[in-house]
């Protein structure tokens, strides 16, 4: 091979290479750009209501049914364009033969342009030609709806509680988001927190190692304190590597819930885990949730939907009615002939097979199902509200509990402290005092998680977490 033919390769193979990066470097532009509307700025302090923001904006969930909302809405214009004035036009020419076909009787099949026939009594046997003729069509016609007992007017209440209904499955939906992305932000804090408790330790047992070396050397203390000591600081790191991980985790699963690039910037979480008393009566929450469920809301929606639909079909027990009118210029030649119509039609279904009465009997069954399965979520409502506003009191006393443990085990570990420095205790005393102070506080964390966990559950529950402008 020579080298003008090698530098020619060369020459090809790094602009194939440099195409395929431009092509690549393309898509991910564009996935980037199409993964999230907004995403999180380097260093943000974020908020939950930040977080929630992102994630109502952001999730194909709620795009979702968004896009499924519009629809339903659209559908309405579509029902409602029945009650406008219809106007359509048509035209044509054909070049046809002109062969009559004696007398006999048929059905247009519905794709023969002309079909012509002869007088009774003439030629059984007419003349068959293969010449042809100019045909030429045009015309423009109307209608008006005027009235149907309802049928029209049942399917445009139809298509509005159907649009409702939709709407609140975007609340539900945007209820689910919130909640997610609520228990996975207190999530990563919470793991934030918990690594502070375990780096804390850490260098706690970094100095009492430290300590234990230097009184080991120094003959003040036997060489199974170093030992302890040393165990003690592998098992505190081993703790936060653990915490570590587990925030890792946590943060790539609130990147989901907010749907932001999989390569979203560091940002850091405003808030804090805290707590605050129940305030209100479970029946105030349960009211609350009766008024404010998304699910509720849906399902009124279809049993109204159902109560239109029978207005629909029963309005074909009575005529209906629609005005017309039109005009039409046809023939062979130019110019053509001129005709024009206007008028009333009325059609009145006399029997149709029982079919009305088997459909109204359909639509009330449906309506009736719809009205039990409303009282079956009033019933779970109840159910995850009080169980929510239950484990929200028991939650409470956890965290006070782990408060007076937490205050216990720090007296405990000074007083073990104490002792050690002063010779009266030993290492085993020290370790153990230190390992219960840090369990106490990271149960102290999962205490205050727990109860933030809870709150967003009752919430949910009773529909709190929903903004009262639920547009978005």
């Amino acid at each position: 091979m020579t080298k003008r033919r090698k530098r020619m390769m060369r020459r090809s193979q790094n602009y194939s290479s440099t195409v395929v990066a431009t092509l690549l470097c393309l898509l991910a532009a564009a996935a980037s750009s199409s993964w999230s509307r907004e995403t999180v700025n380097p260093g943000e302090k974020l908020t939950l209501e930040r977080a929630i923001e992102l994630t109502l904006q952001n999730h194909p969930r709620a795009l979702e049914t968004e896009s499924e909302a519009a629809a339903a809405r659209a559908r309405i214009g579509e029902a409602r364009s029945a009650l406008l004035p219809q106007i359509f036009s048509a035209a044509e020419y054909l070049r046809s033969t002109d062969n009559p076909i004696g007398n006999t009787t048929y059905l247009n099949p519905g794709f023969v342009p002309r079909i012509t026939g002869t007088l009774h009594g003439g030629s059984l046997n007419p003349e068959q030609s293969f010449s042809s003729t100019n045909n030429f069509l045009a015309g423009v016609g109307g209608q008006q709806y005027l009235f149907d007992f309802g049928r029209v007017p049942g399917l445009v209440r139809e298509r509005i509680e159907e649009a409702r209904a939709a709407q609140s499955q975007v609340q539900l939906t945007d209820l689910d988001l919130i909640f997610e992305a609520t228990q996975r932000y207190f999530a990563l804090l919470a793991g934030g927190q918990k690594i502070k408790v375990y780096e804390k330790a850490v260098e706690q047992r970094t100095e009492q190692l430290h300590d234990a070396k230097v009184k080991a050397e120094a003959s003040l203390t036997p060489q199974i304190d170093v030992l302890t000591a040393q165990a003690a600081l592998a098992r505190a790191k081993t703790n936060l590597l653990v915490a570590s991980d587990e925030q890792a985790t946590d943060r790539v699963a609130l990147d989901n819930t907010m749907a932001v690039s999989p390569n979203a910037p560091y940002y850091e979480l405003a808030d804090v885990l805290t707590y605050q008393p129940i305030s209100g009566t479970i029946e105030s929450y349960f009211n609350s949730a009766l008024e404010r469920r998304p699910d509720l809301a849906l399902l009124r929606a279809q049993a109204r939907a159902a109560g239109a639909q029978i207005t629909q079909v029963y309005s074909d027990f009575f005529p209906a009615a629609q005005a017309v009118a039109g005009y039409n210029a046809m023939g062979t030649g130019l110019p053509a002939a001129n005709n024009f119509d206007v008028g009333l039609v009325v059609t009145w279904p006399i029997f149709n097979g029982f079919l009305t009465t088997h459909q109204i009997d359909e639509a009330k069954a449906r309506e009736n199902s719809i009205n039990y399965a409303i009282n079956d979520i009033q019933l779970r409502v109840w159910l995850e509200v009080k169980s929510a506003y239950l484990q929200l009191q028991t939650s409470i006393e956890r965290i006070h509990q782990a408060e007076d443990t937490l205050a216990a085990s720090s007296c405990q570990l000074e007083l073990a402290e104490k002792r050690y420095n002063a010779g009266l205790g030993n290492i085993i005393e020290l370790t153990d005092a230190e390992r219960f102070y840090i369990q106490d506080d990271a149960a102290y964390v999962d205490a205050l998680y727990a109860y933030s966990v809870t709150k967003a559950t009752l919430d949910r529950a009773t529909g709190a977490s929903l903004p009262r402008e639920t547009g978005r």
